[in-house]
Protein backbone atom coordinates (compact mmCIF):
# COMPACT_ATOMS: atom_id res chain seq x y z
CA UNK A 1 0.00 0.00 0.00
CA UNK A 2 1.31 3.60 -0.92
CA UNK A 3 1.93 5.51 1.87
CA UNK A 4 -0.44 8.31 2.67
CA UNK A 5 1.35 11.90 3.02
CA UNK A 6 0.07 13.55 6.50
CA UNK A 7 -2.23 16.50 5.75
CA UNK A 8 -3.07 17.26 9.07
CA UNK A 9 -3.35 20.60 10.06
CA UNK A 10 -3.98 21.85 6.36
CA UNK A 11 -6.85 23.13 4.90
CA UNK A 12 -9.16 21.82 2.50
CA UNK A 13 -11.31 24.21 0.50
CA UNK A 14 -13.98 23.40 -1.66
CA UNK A 15 -13.47 23.78 -5.80
CA UNK A 16 -16.69 25.19 -7.39
CA UNK A 17 -17.05 22.10 -8.96
CA UNK A 18 -17.81 19.79 -5.70
CA UNK A 19 -21.20 19.43 -5.94
CA UNK A 20 -22.28 17.98 -1.80
CA UNK A 21 -23.98 20.05 -0.60
CA UNK A 22 -22.87 19.43 2.52
CA UNK A 23 -19.57 20.86 1.60
CA UNK A 24 -20.78 23.70 -0.96
CA UNK A 25 -17.99 26.54 -0.20
CA UNK A 26 -16.64 24.86 2.97
CA UNK A 27 -13.13 25.23 4.26
CA UNK A 28 -12.31 21.84 6.39
CA UNK A 29 -9.67 22.02 8.61
CA UNK A 30 -7.69 18.38 8.65
CA UNK A 31 -7.30 17.25 12.40
CA UNK A 32 -6.49 13.79 11.47
CA UNK A 33 -5.10 12.28 7.92
CA UNK A 34 -3.02 9.27 7.33
CA UNK A 35 -3.56 5.44 5.86
CA UNK A 36 -6.36 4.90 8.11
CA UNK A 37 -8.61 7.92 6.87
CA UNK A 38 -9.49 11.72 7.79
CA UNK A 39 -11.00 13.73 10.22
CA UNK A 40 -11.38 17.48 9.95
CA UNK A 41 -14.53 20.27 10.50
CA UNK A 42 -15.46 22.63 8.70
CA UNK A 43 -14.42 25.98 9.74
CA UNK A 44 -17.25 27.97 7.88
CA UNK A 45 -21.12 26.47 8.82
CA UNK A 46 -21.97 28.66 11.89
CA UNK A 47 -25.26 27.37 13.66
CA UNK A 48 -28.08 29.59 15.34
CA UNK A 49 -27.09 27.43 18.34
CA UNK A 50 -25.57 29.72 21.46
CA UNK A 51 -22.60 27.87 22.92
CA UNK A 52 -23.99 28.43 26.20
CA UNK A 53 -26.92 26.65 25.40
CA UNK A 54 -25.29 23.31 24.72
CA UNK A 55 -21.80 23.74 26.94
CA UNK A 56 -22.78 26.46 29.76
CA UNK A 57 -19.44 26.70 31.19
CA UNK A 58 -17.32 27.03 27.64
CA UNK A 59 -19.62 30.13 26.44
CA UNK A 60 -17.03 32.67 27.80
CA UNK A 61 -14.11 31.26 25.67
CA UNK A 62 -15.54 30.97 22.91
CA UNK A 63 -14.82 33.44 20.35
CA UNK A 64 -17.61 35.49 18.54
CA UNK A 65 -19.47 34.64 16.81
CA UNK A 66 -20.52 32.56 20.20
CA UNK A 67 -22.32 30.10 18.13
CA UNK A 68 -21.71 26.23 17.47
CA UNK A 69 -20.01 25.42 14.61
CA UNK A 70 -21.42 22.40 12.01
CA UNK A 71 -18.36 20.47 11.29
CA UNK A 72 -19.71 18.07 9.16
CA UNK A 73 -22.31 15.71 8.62
CA UNK A 74 -20.82 12.56 10.55
CA UNK A 75 -22.27 12.31 14.25
CA UNK A 76 -24.35 15.87 14.49
CA UNK A 77 -24.84 14.64 18.41
CA UNK A 78 -21.14 14.64 19.60
CA UNK A 79 -19.30 18.21 20.27
CA UNK A 80 -15.88 18.93 19.57
CA UNK A 81 -13.62 21.88 20.83
CA UNK A 82 -10.78 23.17 18.35
CA UNK A 83 -8.22 26.21 20.05
CA UNK A 84 -5.53 27.87 19.23
CA UNK A 85 -2.62 28.25 22.06
CA UNK A 86 -1.05 31.80 21.10
CA UNK A 87 2.59 31.52 21.14
CA UNK A 88 4.61 28.04 21.14
CA UNK A 89 3.79 26.58 24.23
CA UNK A 90 6.52 24.34 24.41
CA UNK A 91 8.70 27.12 24.68
CA UNK A 92 7.51 29.79 27.22
CA UNK A 93 9.35 30.02 30.21
CA UNK A 94 8.08 28.53 33.46
CA UNK A 95 5.28 30.43 34.86
CA UNK A 96 3.09 30.00 37.98
CA UNK A 97 0.41 27.89 35.52
CA UNK A 98 2.96 25.23 34.16
CA UNK A 99 1.55 22.88 37.36
CA UNK A 100 -1.31 22.80 34.18
CA UNK A 101 0.78 21.96 31.84
CA UNK A 102 1.77 18.10 30.53
CA UNK A 103 5.20 16.79 30.05
CA UNK A 104 5.49 18.50 26.46
CA UNK A 105 4.51 21.69 28.17
CA UNK A 106 1.01 22.18 26.80
CA UNK A 107 -1.81 23.21 28.74
CA UNK A 108 -3.78 19.88 30.53
CA UNK A 109 -6.65 19.26 28.68
CA UNK A 110 -5.33 20.12 25.17
CA UNK A 111 -3.63 17.74 22.55
CA UNK A 112 -2.12 19.74 19.62
CA UNK A 113 -2.84 18.77 16.32
CA UNK A 114 -0.76 21.08 13.96
CA UNK A 115 1.74 24.44 15.55
CA UNK A 116 -0.61 26.51 17.52
CA UNK A 117 -3.95 24.33 16.88
CA UNK A 118 -5.46 21.80 19.20
CA UNK A 119 -8.10 19.66 20.42
CA UNK A 120 -9.65 20.23 23.55
CA UNK A 121 -11.03 17.73 26.61
CA UNK A 122 -14.53 18.82 26.56
CA UNK A 123 -15.33 16.90 30.07
CA UNK A 124 -12.15 18.76 31.99
CA UNK A 125 -12.84 21.98 33.99
CA UNK A 126 -13.31 25.33 31.68
CA UNK A 127 -11.41 26.87 34.17
CA UNK A 128 -7.92 24.96 34.07
CA UNK A 129 -7.23 26.13 30.15
CA UNK A 130 -9.04 29.50 30.53
CA UNK A 131 -5.84 31.16 30.75
CA UNK A 132 -4.00 29.54 28.03
CA UNK A 133 -6.26 29.84 25.11
CA UNK A 134 -6.28 32.53 22.33
CA UNK A 135 -9.76 31.04 20.82
CA UNK A 136 -11.92 28.72 20.92
CA UNK A 137 -14.56 27.11 18.66
CA UNK A 138 -17.15 24.23 19.55
CA UNK A 139 -18.50 22.18 16.74
CA UNK A 140 -21.61 19.69 16.23
CA UNK A 141 -20.34 16.78 14.24
CA UNK A 142 -17.22 16.49 12.11
CA UNK A 143 -16.36 15.37 8.31
CA UNK A 144 -15.07 12.37 8.02
CA UNK A 145 -13.20 10.30 5.23
CA UNK A 146 -12.80 6.05 4.86
CA UNK A 147 -9.03 4.60 3.66
CA UNK A 148 -7.98 6.21 0.45
CA UNK A 149 -11.52 8.21 -0.03
CA UNK A 150 -10.10 11.98 0.55
CA UNK A 151 -6.94 10.98 -1.86
CA UNK A 152 -10.09 9.67 -4.69
CA UNK A 153 -11.75 13.46 -4.06
CA UNK A 154 -8.38 14.89 -4.47
CA UNK A 155 -7.48 13.24 -7.79
CA UNK A 156 -11.12 14.51 -9.10
CA UNK A 157 -10.38 18.03 -8.68
CA UNK A 158 -12.58 17.83 -5.53
CA UNK A 159 -10.20 20.14 -3.01
CA UNK A 160 -7.95 22.44 -3.04
CA UNK A 161 -5.08 21.88 -0.09
CA UNK A 162 -3.60 25.09 1.09
CA UNK A 163 -1.94 26.12 4.47
CA UNK A 164 -3.69 26.91 7.63
CA UNK A 165 -3.58 30.04 9.62
CA UNK A 166 -4.02 30.00 13.52
CA UNK A 167 -6.78 32.87 13.16
CA UNK A 168 -9.17 30.54 10.67
CA UNK A 169 -10.37 28.48 13.24
CA UNK A 170 -11.81 31.71 15.01
CA UNK A 171 -12.21 34.21 11.80
CA UNK A 172 -14.64 36.74 13.39
CA UNK A 173 -16.72 36.53 9.69
CA UNK A 174 -16.81 32.98 8.76
CA UNK A 175 -19.27 33.35 6.26
CA UNK A 176 -16.15 35.57 4.11
CA UNK A 177 -13.68 32.26 4.62
CA UNK A 178 -13.65 30.95 1.62
CA UNK A 179 -13.05 33.62 -0.58
CA UNK A 180 -10.51 34.83 2.15
CA UNK A 181 -8.61 31.72 2.53
CA UNK A 182 -8.29 31.30 -1.43
CA UNK A 183 -7.53 35.16 -1.62
CA UNK A 184 -4.33 35.00 0.39
CA UNK A 185 -3.03 31.91 -2.13
CA UNK A 186 0.05 33.45 -4.20
CA UNK A 187 -0.40 31.42 -7.48
CA UNK A 188 -3.81 30.82 -9.41
CA UNK A 189 -6.45 30.41 -6.59
CA UNK A 190 -6.32 33.81 -5.45
CA UNK A 191 -8.28 34.66 -8.76
CA UNK A 192 -10.77 31.64 -7.49
CA UNK A 193 -12.31 33.87 -4.79
CA UNK A 194 -13.66 35.72 -7.39
CA UNK A 195 -15.83 32.70 -8.73
CA UNK A 196 -19.24 34.05 -8.56
CA UNK A 197 -21.86 31.96 -6.34
CA UNK A 198 -24.13 31.21 -9.13
CA UNK A 199 -21.87 30.87 -12.35
CA UNK A 200 -25.29 30.80 -14.63
CA UNK A 201 -25.82 34.20 -13.25
CA UNK A 202 -22.03 35.79 -14.85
Amino acid sequence: MTEVSSLTGRLLVATPALADPNFDRAVVLLLDHDEKGSLGVVLNRPTPVGVGDVLDGWAELAGEPGVVFQGGPVSLDSALGVAVIPGDSTERAPSPSSRLRSSRGDPIGWRRVHGAIGLVDLEAPPELLAAALGSLRIFAGYSGWGPGQLEDELADGAWYVVESEPGDVSSPVPENLWRAVLRRQRSELAMIATYPDDPSLN
